[in-house]
């Protein structure tokens, strides 16, 4: 594996470089918000800033700040939280440079395959003990686990 020049600068904010080999990156906004940034050379700029789950966060420029409105079907930057997009490398023109690398967002949502959950999962035995003890919910199970109709009666079954 070879390593992108920017990472040895560890720069706050994720980029283009974040991504390994070039390929997509699946990402949960947490909150998005407007607030002053420093950037080279130390000059600071008032920013949309989206918090990232597990990621450093992303500086949003109008391009991507439009695609996720369009994925949230919302313009609100609150109704963005926990909304999962798809991040990749685009090549575009940009401070008089052809083929300047960026990260873009993807214009559809990411499909997302959750775990199965059977009575051979290592975590069935805690989360049949934890719906049993009030501690979640059956629905909160399925946040994170696929369930099938059998399973989930079973889960919850005493």
């Amino acid at each position: 594996m070879k390593t992108h020049w920017k990472k040895l600068t560890n720069p706050d904010y994720i980029g283009a470089y974040a991504l390994e080999n070039g390929k997509d990156l699946n990402v949960k906004i947490t909150k998005v918000v407007r607030e002053m940034v420093t950037g080279t050379g130390g000059k600071k700029e008032e920013c949309t800033v989206a918090y990232l789950e597990n990621q450093k966060p992303m500086i949003l420029n109008n391009t991507n700040c439009k695609q996720i409105a369009k994925l949230a079907d919302s313009s609100y930057i609150e109704d963005w939280n926990g909304l999962t997009i798809t991040l990749y490398i685009a090549r575009i023109r940009a401070f008089g440079e052809d083929n300047v690398e960026c990260l873009r967002v993807r214009k559809q949502l990411p499909t997302i395959t959750l775990p199965e959950l059977t009575p051979e999962h290592k975590r069935w035995g805690g989360a049949k003990k934890a719906i049993a003890e009030g501690y979640v919910s059956i629905e909160q199970i399925k946040e994170s686990f696929s369930l099938s109709p059998q399973n989930e009666k079973l889960l919850c079954s005493k």
